[in-house]
Formats: structure tokens, sequence, C-alpha cells
């Protein structure tokens, strides 16, 4: 480690940083300067438990030497080539080997560089498509209330987080939005996929019949929803708004920029719950957030759909610079080996249960009033300090770190989902952090 991150630099005011409460940290910076597997390496030498894979991204643990190598491989034989009208091998490589796991079905790859830009890129996809069959009336989007789709304009208007939103004028016209599926009232502490409210997937046909299935082009949902507070969809609700779509010809899009690549127990959660969207956007895992990188998966027909007209047009006017960059790439390739080797694919499956009694026996402590869990997945939610909403899970946050454990906080709901790696006496050390923060928090 060069000395030069060994210490806080001297001027914190040019980084505008996102999602941060940025005066509060600048008065008391809490700097990473390594990692390795399962811990960072903080600025003061501590080393800090990463409960959070990143942030939802780090699947495989940190400084993987296949990943590693992989990089500094290709930036010395190829750093970069034009995405437009170009290419080169891996990126065809590495789309064979996505759909080689993709759920059935799901034959094609496009490629982004975040899951913000791969939900703008399936929303349009989800339009054009209708317009080049020749339903060019179906223009409108339906997003879910607490939903997270990123954070360009479509994903904000599509999603339903009221603090995203709020400040950014009117979005996208013809977006609506079905209800969430949080329901603590009958569902509090339930052990994985909770039992009461797939009845609330009907509201979809209420927004059908409100707008009539000629105008609407797709529906977006996670099929967990990790950013708002780890919600869960109730048993059968997934395929009821499959049936749905199905019935009125409206693509189904799920948003597994979180769920993708291992995170609760199978490739995706496509597969988990035995739904099979129209498109799936991805992101995050599929290079183990070492380069930034997404994948928009599509189904077969959609594709196909547009390679229609002279050959020379190109048929779908939209990509990035840095689609299929060559070094992300090789990371994902090498993240996607370190996957098969290690088994980290379907290894959420196998410690789900040890997961799930550990973050369980956390009933009772103080202020806990929910506890949610599925594969590596997990949410404990505080009750709020009257009139300070936020706040007891941000005194959390902070003292967790102080304890040497990153956590993540959203509203007053902590969200734990650690690197796949993760051992059954690490899953302890975790629990039992959250379990001394917990007593510790007012």
């Amino acid at each position: 480690m060069s000395n030069r991150l060994k210490v806080t630099p001297n001027d914190l005011s040019a980084f505008w940083m996102p999602f941060t409460a940025n005066r509060q940290f600048k008065q008391t910076p809490r700097m990473l300067v390594a990692a390795k597997d399962m811990h960072y390496t903080a600025s003061d030498g501590r080393q800090i438990m990463d409960g959070t894979a990143g942030l939802w991204c780090v699947n495989a643990g940190h400084c993987r030497p296949k990943i590693t190598e992989a990089i500094q491989q290709q930036a010395a034989e190829l750093d970069y080539a034009p995405a437009f009208q170009m290419g080169h091998p891996i990126v065809f490589e590495l789309a064979n080997r996505l759909v080689d796991i993709a759920p059935k079905g799901m034959d094609h790859v496009f490629f982004t560089n975040s899951g913000s830009e791969s939900v703008e890129t399936a929303l349009k996809m989800a339009i054009a498509y209708h317009r080049v069959k020749g339903e060019g009336s179906r223009t409108r989007l339906i997003g879910r209330e607490r939903g997270y789709h990123g954070v360009n304009f479509g994903g904000i208007s599509v999603g339903g987080i009221v603090s995203n939103r709020k400040m950014f004028g009117t979005l996208l016209t013809g977006v609506d939005h079905m209800p969430h599926t949080h329901f603590p009232d009958k569902n509090a502490f339930s052990r994985g996929v909770p039992e009461h409210g797939a009845d609330v997937a009907s509201e979809l046909e209420r927004i059908v019949a409100l707008h009539d299935a000629s105008t609407i082009a797709a529906v977006i949902v996670e099929p967990v929803a990790g950013s708002t507070g780890v919600i869960l969809p109730p048993k059968g609700y997934l395929q009821k708004l499959r049936d749905i779509c199905t019935k009125h010809g409206i693509l189904l899009i799920f948003d597994e920029v979180i769920t993708g690549f291992g995170r609760l127990g199978a490739p995706f959660a496509a597969d988990y719950f035995g739904v099979i969207p129209d498109i799936m956007t991805t992101a995050k895992g599929v290079s183990n957030g070492v380069i930034p990188m997404g994948a928009v998966f599509v189904k077969r027909e959609i594709h196909d759909a547009f390679m229609t007209g002279p050959e020379h047009l190109i048929e779908f006017m939209h990509g990035y610079t840095y689609s299929g960059n060559p070094i992300a790439c090789a990371a994902a390739l090498a993240t996607l080996d370190t996957y098969k080797e290690e088994g980290l694919l379907t290894r959420g499956e196998e410690l789900a249960p040890y997961w799930e009694d550990a973050l369980h026996s956390l009933k009772g402590e103080p202020n806990v009033i929910d506890i949610r869990n599925i594969g590596l997945v997990g949410a404990i939610e505080l009750a709020p300090i009257a009139g300070e909403p936020t706040k007891r899970a941000f005194s959390a946050f902070l003292k967790a770190f102080e304890r040497g454990l990153l956590i993540r906080t959203t509203g007053d709901i902590i969200a734990l989902s650690p690197p796949l790696i993760i051992t059954k006496g690490q899953i302890n050390e975790l629990v039992d952090h959250v379990r001394e923060v917990l007593r510790a928090v007012d």
C-alpha cells in the first residue's frame, strides 16, 4: 500500500460525494484504503468486516487474484476498442458465457456500465420493441412503489422511492406505479418469502383497465427490492405479475442488479423464483464491482424483432462509449471463472438457513421491529426516533464502523448482503457486531 493512501487528504472539499451526508462525513471521514476477501482496511489500520459486499456488488470478495491478474493482462494488451461498428473477441466470449448461465430463453446480452444504464437500456428496448412490432402506442411504463431502478431519469420515473424523485421535476410522463409488497402487520419476522400479500399483484389488472393494455409497454420490478430495505415478494406474487403481463402482451422486466449473480443462492432471482421475465437488467456482480459494467439480457424474440430492414442500417439506436469495454470484459470473465471454481452462484443456498437463524436471533433486541431474509440478504428494521426518521439507523451505521463492521442503511433499516465467500464463523461475528450495535444505539 502506498504511503499516500494511509493518510486522509488535507482537503476534502472538492469531491461532492454521492448519496452521502457530505458535511457530516467531512467532519469525521471514514476512509478505506485497502481490501482483501471479507475485509476492508481503514486509514487508521483497523480491519472492517464487509457486511454489504461493498454496495451489493463484491460477491466474490475483495481483491481476488484471478480478477486482478486478468485486468492487468488486458490493460497491457488492449486497453480500449470502439464499441460502435467495431468489436473485440472477449466481449463476444463474455456474452456467450453470460447466456450460458442465464435463465432459459434469454439468449442475447447488451452491455452497459451500471445498473442505472441497464435500466435505461431496458426501458428503451421495451418501447422500441413494440414500435418495431407495429404497436407504437405501447409507450407507458409501470413501476412499483418503493422500487429502486437507478438514478437516471427513466429509472427514477419508474422507481418509487420518494427522496430519489422529489427534487427532479415531473420526470417521464406516462408512468404509473403498482403498490409495494411490504406488509409488516401480517409478515413481520417472516423467515424467507412471506405468506401474505400476493393478491396485490391484481392491482396491475386495475392499472391495465385504467390505461388499456394497448398503451402499456412494460412492467419493471425488482424481484427482491433491495435498496428500499429488502422487501420480499409474497409467495406467488411474481408469477401473478408474469401471468398478467403475458395475458396483455406487456413485457416484464426484472431488475436483477442486486439479486443477480448468486445473491439468493441461485444464479438469478428468475431461477430462484422460477419466473422468467422478458428482459433482465444486471450490473454489480457481473464484474464483482471491480470495474463498472452492466448487462441487459433479452429473450430471442425481442432481439430478433429488431433484425429487419437493410443490413447496413443500425437496428437499435442506443449504446455507450464504454459498452463492453475490454478491461471490464476481462474482469467479468475472471469473475465468472471465480464464481464457477468456488461454486459461489449457488453457495448462498447452502448458507441461507444458517444466515436466517443468525439474523432472527436478533429478534427482541432494542428497537428491532422486523427482520427479513432471503438467500444471503437480510434486513433489520428499527423503530424510528419520533420526529427524526433515519437517525437511529444512521447512528447504528456509525457505531458499526467504529466496531469494525460495514453495514448499509436505508431509512431506519439496516441492510446486510455480505460477500458470498462468508463462512459460518464470520456470519456469527457479523451478527454479534450488529447485536452490540443495537444495544448501544439509543
